[in-house]
């Protein structure tokens, strides 16, 4: 019996896998479960308690590189304001699919594993098939992480990311880099702060230095400039104390052509000895060259489904994804973002993915899939 990416979606939706703490494993067993009696060779990588990847093949022949779909089935936490719906019971109103993780993204993965399920016995010829499908992804692609540290992966002729973009094909993302940035001083009395050292004095000179730096570098063409933002500042434990430690949460997003290690000796060289550099998310940008044959198969394949043309300037994502870790450990293949969500939706209050979109996203993965395998 064919595979209902709509009846997916909504099995998905219905597993509680808000990252933080995750609890991925049983969601990723379903869809272990579903694509080994479609034929697909499974295995699962577990790589923490509760939390696992899935890695399903079919074996093409020849010498040609797979094609490799990729998603996450965790999710961002619900917020604080009420839902007018179950988050978890994947209700349909007026052409719209409700639920944590509906446009973020699991039906994107709905459609994907549908796609392919469903046309397996037709994809075995040259090249073949693969997914890899991730937990962890909402808190530094954790999962990903873990299948390119065990080499489970191999080589992929090209990568489909399924994230929100409405279909629309997208080339590339920025990079993020979040590091914390420590400051220490000695405590003291409120009331005698001259035999202490303040160090969110130290910190506040650090914000200041923050806000003139410069990354100089040129922006790139589509990408833009890299940014720099300060998102959280924490010192002091009480009002009458003199703080003997402060913290600084740094948001950078990159471009490809500055290497993240270059950014953290820019900062290190501007911010002096005062401040010390620790790395909480390390993933890079991702960019693939709009005039690739197969990218420009992929946003013709796109165009030709939406009814719509792109225009001729490439379009990027404003996130990163699961792609700044999977594609160099594919051995950096072309890669595509292209997915039924609508990134505007993702991670709010009432998330919902577009019904017509998801069955759009099946036929246009299953169209992707056979033409890369004749």
């Amino acid at each position: 019996m064919p595979i209902d990416p709509i009846a997916l979606s909504r099995e998905l939706i219905a597993f509680n896998t808000i990252n933080p703490p995750g609890q991925e494993l049983a969601c990723i067993q379903h869809l272990e479960r579903i694509l080994s009696a479609a034929g697909l060779e499974t295995s699962i990588q577990t790589f923490a308690p509760d939390r696992a990847n899935l890695l399903a093949r079919i074996k093409g022949n020849g010498s040609k590189l797979p094609l490799c779909f990729t998603g996450h089935v965790d999710t961002v936490p619900l917020g604080n304001a009420p839902w007018s719906v179950d988050p978890f019971a994947g209700e349909i109103i007026d052409g719209k699919l409700y639920g944590r993780g509906s446009t973020d993204m699991k039906c994107g993965v709905a459609a994907f594993v549908a796609a392919v399920c469903n046309t397996a016995d037709q994809l075995k010829g040259n090249g073949g098939v693969m997914l890899a499908i991730t937990a962890g992804e909402e808190i530094g692609c954790e999962g990903a992480f873990a299948m390119a540290k065990a080499g489970i992966l191999g080589k992929a002729g090209a990568l489909v990311v399924a994230e929100p973009t409405s279909n629309v094909a997208v080339v590339g993302h920025k990079g993020a880099l979040w590091l914390k940035l420590i400051t220490k001083g000695v405590t003291a009395h409120g009331s005698m702060p001259h035999i202490g050292v303040n160090a969110a004095y130290k910190a506040a000179r650090a914000i200041t230095l923050l806000e003139k730096f410069e990354f100089n570098v040129a922006p790139h063409p589509h990408l833009g400039p890299p940014t720099l933002n300060v998102g959280t500042v924490h010192a002091g434990l009480n009002t009458n104390s003199v703080p003997d430690r402060a913290e600084i949460g740094l948001d950078i997003r990159s471009i490809p052509a500055l290497p993240h290690a270059r950014i953290k000796e820019q900062l290190a060289a501007e911010l002096g000895d005062d401040v010390e550099i620790e790395t909480i998310v390390d993933v890079g940008a991702v960019w693939s060259e709009p005039t690739t044959p197969w990218i420009k198969h992929v946003v013709k394949s796109a165009e030709d489904a939406l009814g719509e043309s792109f225009g001729t300037a490439p379009r990027t994502a404003p996130y990163f994804t699961d792609a700044s870790v999977l594609t160099p450990a594919l051995g950096n293949p072309p890669t595509i973002i292209l997915g039924p969500g609508e990134a505007g939706k993702a991670h709010q209050t009432d998330e919902y993915c577009a019904v017509d979109l998801i069955h759009q996203a099946t036929d246009i993965y299953a169209k992707l899939a056979a033409d890369w395998v004749r």
